[in-house]
């Protein structure tokens, strides 16, 4: 699978997420789109440049000699929902390389894009994802972030689209990577839980790629 961090980067906190997958048996990619182009942690304006870096990141892991399907699912959270959501579509990538789409709490609009657009709005790319998807947040993530995912899961689900939406009650925005000191039980249930449901919804959608 691709692993696609967000605004804080790929930093020790948000390197869990993709070593508790790669701990449950897969072979994981997470490049830091925002090192190579030396763009600081948590920057305001979205680089157009980073969704290719992030769609160059598929190539390079399906071309490693240990990966064993032919299609990866894509995994990410915060901002790296978008970057992820535009590999799927604005690159075409669904249609041949990618099996499915996970992502926690995503930012599901363009981060340039005006306030009205923020808070009302979705992506419109959302739409157009095709492969079955699961997004995850929590009962207290962001109004004008809740309010862009919960309405383009419905827009999906009315098209029939593969969609599902799991929100966790008693938590909010980054419960799965809060540091020791500021981490409530209730973080703790919903990234095991998030966790295992995100693994076997992957493994499962995997499974129908495998290379011979």
């Amino acid at each position: 699978m691709l692993f696609q961090h967000g605004r804080r980067g790929l930093d020790n906190l948000v390197q869990r997420l993709p070593r508790r997958m790669a701990a449950r048996g897969f072979v994981v990619l997470a490049p830091d789109v925002y090192t190579a182009r030396f763009i600081d942690k948590l920057p305001i304006e979205h680089l157009d440049a980073t969704e290719g870096d992030t769609n160059a990141g598929v190539d390079y892991l399906l071309a490693q000699t240990d990966v064993s399907t032919s299609r990866v699912c894509l995994y990410s959270h915060t901002r790296g929902g978008y970057y992820t959501l535009q590999v799927a579509v604005k690159y075409k990538r669904q249609q041949k390389d990618i099996a499915c789409y996970v992502a926690f709490y995503p930012h599901w609009q363009n981060p340039n894009a005006e306030e009205p657009m923020q808070v009302y709005r979705y992506a419109i790319e959302a739409d157009r994802l095709e492969i079955p998807t699961m997004i995850v947040m929590g009962e207290y993530e962001q109004y004008q972030r809740r309010r862009s995912i919960e309405t383009a899961v419905k827009s999906m689900k009315q098209s029939g689209k593969d969609v599902r939406l799991l929100t966790y009650p008693g938590v909010g925005r980054g419960f799965d990577f809060r540091p020791i000191h500021i981490r409530t039980f209730a973080d703790d249930l919903a990234t095991k839980d998030a966790t295992v449901r995100a693994a076997l919804f992957m493994q499962k959608h995997l499974q129908s790629w495998k290379r011979e």
